[in-house]
């Protein structure tokens, strides 16, 4: 029995394992987070900094996972072996402080937009990140495209593009159309700012100089969650956002109990967006990252229809048919390029193995 074959097969299964559990971590959070600060908004919620700074203060979170982890390097590394809590090296903590003060910007941009705008047409929109997901992808980690992603990310996008067609119905009631046009230019940006920054974070990964566990990825997210909230956290003070929050609980059409529920399961709910967003980077590549965000726009559309009884028309039929479509295509050309490299190294020990006969 080949060992180091058993070996790899075992640590392949558990990568795409993994992988799995990162794709449905970022379906909760990327499902769940519009949904539920859609919630906070529509119910009488008006803080947009405080909202934007809910995306990420759930980062102590990730000190749970940290200390297990460092609780078992500990057990394994023996008496003497001294054991770090952390992990990351100065390069590579400036990098994550600066990505994360990137996504508090973008955080901030995108509570405005779901704040102006119906989750449907604030999910279409941050969907277009696809286009911009590849775009940088190519130019920063030179990712290599097949027929196949080629083919994902124009079906993905267009079907994104159809579903826009009928947004100027979808202004709500009492919001100006400078307000509703304001929110969807600065959605727009933040889209192509996070299509920016999932293949930034793939390029840290490859130019860390460090090698790159899971325990790393998720002390990397901890600090780029930790440098976002702080930023948020400037905006907060400036706007006296922490003083109102008491006043906005009072009179929250839920009541004051349901208004901190929603605050903390907004927390909750984006912090698995991001984990599992840096994750599924890790596993395989920030253009999965950005086509698993857009297959979801879906879901998060007949999610809104159901919970906010948005309207559900033939566009968005139509973009759920083409996102299938396009995710289908994705993972059938990974599967196949998996299978060819397989063969391929199959023919090739063969042919080691082939004894050479001398006349």
């Amino acid at each position: 029995m080949d060992t180091a074959n058993t070996e790899t097969q075992i640590n392949t299964g558990m990568k795409k394992a993994l992988l799995g559990l990162n794709c449905i971590i970022l379906a909760i959070g990327n499902c769940g987070g519009p949904l539920v600060m859609r919630l906070y908004f529509i119910r009488g919620g008006k803080r947009i900094w405080f909202s934007s700074w809910l995306q990420t203060v759930g980062w102590p979170i990730i000190f749970i996972p940290l200390t297990i982890a460092y609780i078992h390097r500990r057990t394994t590394g023996g008496s003497t072996t001294k054991t770090q809590f952390f992990l990351m090296k100065p390069r590579l903590f400036i990098a994550s402080a600066t990505i994360g003060v990137l996504t508090g910007l973008d955080d901030y941009l995108t509570a405005y937009g779901v704040a102006k705008l119906p989750v449907s047409t604030s999910s279409l929109i941050i969907a277009t990140q696809l286009a911009f997901t590849a775009g940088f992808a190519f130019l920063l980690v030179k990712q290599k495209f097949t027929g196949y992603s080629i083919n994902a990310v124009v079906l993905l996008t267009v079907g994104a593009v159809i579903l826009g067609l009928h947004t100027s119905s979808d202004r709500p009631e009492g919001e100006s159309k400078k307000e509703y046009l304001l929110g969807f230019f600065l959605i727009l940006v933040a889209s192509a700012l996070y299509g920016f920054i999932l293949p930034l974070v793939e390029y840290m990964y490859s130019k860390a100089k460090q090698a790159i566990t899971y325990t790393l990825v998720l002390e990397i997210q901890m600090v780029m969650c930790f440098f976002a909230t702080a930023f948020c956290t400037v905006g907060m003070l400036i706007n006296n956002d922490f003083q109102a929050i008491s006043r906005e609980a009072e009179e929250y059409e839920l009541g004051e109990d349901k208004y901190y529920l929603v605050v903390v399961w907004n927390a909750i709910v984006w912090q698995c967006f991001f984990l599992g967003s840096i994750g599924v980077i890790f596993y395989s590549s920030s253009l999965l990252s950005g086509i698993v965000l857009t297959f979801l726009l879906p879901v998060t559309e007949v999610l809104a229809v159901i919970f906010y009884h948005e309207k559900f028309q033939a566009e968005k039929g139509v973009s759920l048919f083409l996102s299938l479509w396009g995710f289908i295509s994705y993972f059938y050309g990974e599967i196949k390029h998996g299978t060819n490299k397989k063969n391929d190294k199959h023919d090739s020990s063969q042919t080691e193995m082939t004894p050479t006969v001398v006349p």
